[in-house]
């Protein structure tokens, strides 16, 4: 099966699971619902009631969004096991990976909610939904679809 024939998951279910972790507090390298996470924890967490149990372990990671290097390893895993779609062409529901800063790998992570909102962990602040200013919408570098279980 091609990618272009895989349906995604029903992005209503993929934004209630999103939302239900509104609130969670931040903390690195965590997914756990109303304890704490970050931005790779809420969509692994969403992940988990969406798909199932994660594919495979997630080795840590840094959490330097200007890190560079040759491969974009969070794009990389992503394809493996979800849908890619153009970044433009993301609806709600669509998880959408930020880089930020120009030069740098792809390294935050975020679940678009609306047409101009998104759902993300943000150090600080904890999990949150706000406005997808155009200043977030130009980081957006790959976008894909939570399969169907």
């Amino acid at each position: 099966m091609s990618a272009s024939d895989r349906v995604g998951a029903n992005p209503t279910r993929v934004i209630a699971i999103a939302r239900s972790w509104l609130g969670t507090p931040y903390h690195d390298q965590a997914s756990l619902r109303g304890v704490g996470c970050d931005c790779l924890g809420l969509a692994r967490g969403v992940w988990r009631e969406i798909v199932g149990p994660e594919p495979f372990p997630i080795p840590p990671y840094s959490r330097d969004w200007g890190e560079t290097g040759p491969r974009e390893v969070l794009a990389e895993g992503a394809r493996r096991m979800m849908i890619e779609v153009e970044p433009a062409a993301a609806d709600p529901g669509a998880l959408v990976l930020f880089r930020m800063t120009p030069r740098a790998i792809a390294k935050h992570v975020g679940i678009l909610t609306g047409p101009d909102t998104f759902i993300h962990a943000y150090e600080r602040l904890g999990v949150i939904e706000e406005p997808l200013t155009p200043s977030w919408r130009r980081r957006i570098a790959f976008a894909y679809l939570f399969p169907q279980r």
